[in-house]
């Protein structure tokens, strides 16, 4: 058995156990209240043969203990009626018994009657006999659960809700796990590629060098010479996923014009391109270069796809307060309202090749790194999205 084979089930053993203790608990809670409602009964018996012998006219019987059992039920809430089916009693109902249940306020006793209709549903009646100058007297006792009876039966109720949250918080710990190793392993891999990236680029720039020595146009070598280069970036982007890039003060205008100038110059003739910002005015932010650049990259992409490969694209570039502020706005198809925030999950895509993690990527990017915030500002379908990037800007020292 694998290392990996016995965390999995070592997870699922805590897991049953913890549901096993918790199951345990019910069910020891449900035989409880069940005992608890046949004590609660065999109490309100013995009350109703202490009513029987506490009414009894022979005046030489001792009673004083049938007083006792009648004056110890201050918890189990009970109506009494006598033949005609007339309350003339009452105990534990936050109503005074010591006024008839004709003079009650016309409240107390509409009171007292939801109450004896809840102890018909709840309970048998128990029945007292006894004689009144040798009359057959009978009334009934109706009562209904305790207080603590009735708090005690959603007691499992809340051992069950317990049980589904515990269950939750397993499984959302399990999933994170899950979600926290497959980022390690593409973070491996994404610097696995740019390490393998590096050795033949290392030769591709000794190729250049040679192709300039054998007297080649020199037009040809140095757009050779602009492709290794952003191959060495993009290598350079790679190994930094998984690791906490080091930023530093950069004009975010210039930073800004230079990955959408790229872009440009390899896009389709179809697009009008539109760079907008304040001439002579850099706004300074810190950041890290190649993975900034990697951010609109995405961003413009993205923008071109939308539209196919035809419309408007522009991105402005301007500083609110302590915030600088980029916005990047295409002619596409615009993006549903129910997906601004769903298309930055990783593995989210509406392209029918693509893997969803460019807008992810641009997000954790934004956020995690540079501490800013990126969403989608403006959206129409058919009309085009404009998505707006925040970051905090820095002072000038110049």
């Amino acid at each position: 058995m694998n290392f990996p084979d016995s965390k999995i089930i070592l997870r699922w053993a805590l897991f049953l156990a913890s549901f096993l203790i918790v199951a345990l608990i019910l069910w020891n809670t449900n035989q409880f209240f069940k005992e608890f409602k046949k004590e609660e009964r065999l109490k309100m018996e013995v009350l109703a043969v202490a009513y029987e012998n506490f009414n009894n006219p022979n005046l030489d019987i001792d009673v004083s203990l049938e007083q006792k059992i009648i004056a110890s039920n201050s918890s189990i809430p009970m109506i009494i009626l006598n033949d005609n089916g007339d309350i003339i009693r009452w105990k534990n109902l936050d109503i005074s018994n010591s006024k008839k249940f004709t003079s009650l306020s016309e409240n107390d006793r509409v009171f007292l009657f939801r109450q004896l209709k809840k102890m018909e549903a709840e309970n048998e009646p128990l029945l007292i006999n006894f004689e009144i100058d040798n009359v057959n007297v009978g009334e009934k006792i109706y009562y209904r659960d305790s207080d603590l009876l009735n708090r005690l039966q959603f007691y499992p109720l809340g051992l069950l809700l317990i049980l589904i949250l515990f269950g939750t918080i397993i499984y959302m710990v399990f999933q994170q796990n899950k979600i926290a190793e497959q980022n390690k392993l593409w973070a491996g891999m994404a610097k696995e590629t740019a390490h393998q990236i590096g050795t033949p680029l290392s030769s591709m720039l000794g190729w250049i060098e040679l192709l300039r020595l054998e007297s080649t146009n020199e037009e040809i070598v140095t757009e050779i010479e602009k492709d290794v280069s952003r191959l060495n970036i993009i290598a350079n982007r790679f190994s930094k996923i998984g690791s906490i890039p080091k930023l530093a003060k950069h004009d975010l205008v210039e930073e800004t014009r230079n990955a959408f100038d790229y872009i440009k110059s390899r896009s389709f003739k179809q697009i009008e391109f539109d760079f907008i910002a304040e001439e002579n005015t850099p706004i300074f932010v810190d950041m890290n270069l190649q993975l900034y650049s990697w951010v609109i990259e995405n961003l413009v992409k993205n923008a071109i796809d939308a539209m196919q490969g035809k419309g408007k694209l522009s991105i402005t570039v301007f500083q609110e307060n302590s915030h600088a502020k980029v916005v990047v706005t295409d002619s596409g198809k615009g993006i549903s309202k129910r997906l601004y925030k769903k298309i930055f999950d990783p593995g989210y895509t509406t392209k029918k090749r693509g893997w969803g993690l460019g807008l992810s990527l641009t997000k954790r990017i934004i956020e995690d790194y540079h501490k800013g915030k990126i969403y989608v500002s403006k959206s129409e379908i058919g009309k085009g999205t404009s998505f707006s990037i925040i970051l905090d800007t820095v002072e000038d020292e110049a």
